[in-house]
């Protein structure tokens, strides 16, 4: 295989999605802090000047939605209405439902409990579907390195807007990052990044792409991927000036490749924010990526990729896939069999084992669920490295 080019995004927390994301990952954090057993299933919407939040929440607590959602939006930078979107006084709408009992019937107990009649703590899957777990030596995160290099360049423009390095920045913005591979599948260089930033109406183009040249792109990604090659687009429509719910409708997980690798390993399709660890769409993504990552730091492979599979009500996962593309030190078949001894995917074991029943999500609705090592998650931790090891040699 010849030189190819792979590329990855990333968006602000001001984008209108992520905005979304971030109240519905609020509202579970509120909840869990007064009751870590409630049942949760927040979805939001966000348009000019109004918030939608609906769901299905079972749970013992009160908490004001609305006020959390109020406090979010201002967080996050929308505090003008010049904006498209004041948290002070934008419209909140709620709708909220408790969870359908014929689901909480399957999730309160499993399948396996059931049959044996057990009085232990054994939930069954939220629902079925497929999730996927991926690790690299990419970086030393073990992330591939466009989306890394994606999240770093969102972080560091809504840094700048926040520190007022600059005073024209508005929340929104986006980035993407081009990799060039070679034939090997090792990264070499940077071969083109986009960044796109809200603004306001006064400043100049030219002062925006010096600006996030110099403050934004210089300062993350390393010299050394970049040559006379690099292209370097900044706001290349000219003009970003509408931005936020105002230009674009948000909503709750419409961002599913940004929050896991960019598209370096496929998705099942469900999304995490607003969910609480009974749904298997946010939990058992987690734990496959904390074995993915495993496999990788104990260096039995460069790359690999777990898919976990469920049946709504069972607590088992009806498939272990692993896949190392041809990097892995024995078969993938033999790391199948050490991942399912060292790994227990069972909803309950995965709660337990990553203590998900904190309040501790809102922080990962924006910059990816993956690779955020600096918040300390429970599946960026590389605690199995000595157990998968032995596994393969029993």
């Amino acid at each position: 295989m010849n030189h190819y080019f792979f590329t990855s995004e990333s968006v602000t927390e001001g984008h209108p999605d992520k905005i979304c994301d971030q109240i519905s990952d609020a509202v579970l954090d509120a909840i869990l802090e007064k009751d870590p057993l409630s049942r949760v299933a927040c979805e939001v919407t966000a348009s000019t000047g109004l918030i939608h939040i609906m769901g299905e929440i079972s749970t013992s607590c009160y908490i004001d939605i609305p006020s959390i959602a109020r406090k979010t939006i201002c967080e996050i930078g929308y505090n003008d209405a010049s904006m498209g979107l004041d948290g002070n006084t934008c419209g909140i709408i709620t709708n909220i439902d408790e969870q359908s009992a014929d689901i909480a019937m399957g999730v309160d107990k499993s399948l396996e409990a059931k049959a044996v009649n057990s009085s232990a703590e054994d939930n069954g899957a939220g629902d079925q579907g497929m999730m996927f777990g991926y690790a690299c030596d990419e970086t030393r995160e073990l992330m591939p390195l466009a989306v890394s290099l994606a999240h770093r360049l969102a972080k560091q423009l809504a840094k700048i807007r926040k520190e007022k390095k600059v005073n024209y920045l508005y929340p929104d913005g986006k980035t993407q990052v081009t990799i060039e591979y070679d034939e090997n599948h090792n990264p070499i260089r940077v071969d083109t990044v986009v960044v796109s930033t809200q603004h306001n109406e006064e400043v100049s183009l030219e002062e925006i792409r010096q600006d996030v040249i110099e403050l934004v792109i210089k300062p993350i990604v390393p010299a050394k991927l970049m040559d006379d090659r690099t292209k370097i687009f900044v706001n290349p429509t000219g003009r970003f000036v509408i931005g936020g719910p105002q230009g674009d409708t948000g909503l709750t997980g419409r961002k599913i490749i940004v929050d896991t690798y960019g598209g370096s390993a496929p998705h099942g399709g469900g999304a995490f924010s607003g969910k609480d660890p009974t749904k298997v769409d946010r939990s058992a993504a987690y734990a496959a990526r904390w074995a993915a990552k495993n496999v990788v730091a104990a260096g039995l492979a460069n790359r690999c990729q777990i898919q976990l599979a469920y049946a709504i009500g069972v607590a088992r996962p009806v498939s272990v896939l692993v896949e190392t593309f041809g990097t892995g030190i024995v078969s993938d078949a033999k790391l199948s069999e050490a991942v399912s001894k060292v790994f227990d995917f069972r909803p309950t074991a995965i709660i337990r084992e990553l203590d998900l029943r904190k309040p501790i999500y809102k922080n990962l609705a924006a910059y990816g669920h993956m690779g955020r090592e600096e918040l300390n998650v429970g599946w960026e931790k590389t605690n199995r490295t000595g157990e998968l090891k032995a596994a393969l040699q029993a």
